[in-house]
């Protein structure tokens, strides 16, 4: 993974709890990004300590146009499958990562990856998931994981990540069962 996945490492990783308790969160979440690959197959689905990090670009259905921020007909259709997969998992909180590719200012690009982000979570809320579950980030084209210098690279980079973490119930459930 490139030095664009390192803030969704770092959200994963703050989330770490380690021994028996880290073993049975492991395992709900093995069991949940399992769940979103069969669901959404084109995504990009990695599991990271007591975490899972979601990608989506434009292979994965979820992407956005240059200087867009709206989320697109295709790409609600993907969202929504994820939200199905949310629901099922109601003990994770869930942050929503926004980034760009490098055309245009720093700074406009800054705004452009917040508008993302928060339009990626603003469509979750609006199907029902509760807002506590979600943080938003975004980086603008700090942090990009391919060569901004091609068409294609560009295109990969105005990508939105979700990082799915436990919350405190199932942290405080899973260290009860680890003490069994």
């Amino acid at each position: 993974m490139g030095e664009g996945g390192n803030s969704e490492v770092g959200a994963v990783l703050g989330a770490a709890i380690g021994g028996a308790a880290g073993s049975i969160i492991g395992n709900q979440m093995d069991k949940q990004a399992k769940k979103i690959e069969e669901e959404i197959p084109g995504a990009e689905v990695k599991r990271v300590d007591e975490g899972i990090i979601v990608t989506f670009d434009e292979n994965s259905g979820v992407y956005f146009d240059t200087n867009k921020s709206e989320v697109n007909a295709p790409s609600q259709e993907i969202l929504n499958k994820l939200v199905g997969v949310l629901n099922e998992y109601p003990q994770t909180n869930v942050v929503i990562v926004g980034h760009t590719d490098s055309t245009g200012s720093n700074k406009y690009n800054m705004t452009l990856s917040e508008k993302r982000a928060k339009s990626v979570t603003n469509f979750f809320i609006s199907k029902g998931l509760q807002q506590q579950r979600f943080t938003t980030q975004w980086f603008g084209e700090e942090k990009p994981e391919y060569d901004n210098a091609t068409p294609e690279g560009r295109a990969k980079n105005r990508r939105v990540n979700v990082v799915i973490v436990p919350n405190e119930q199932m942290k405080a459930e899973a260290e009860a069962q680890a003490k069994q």
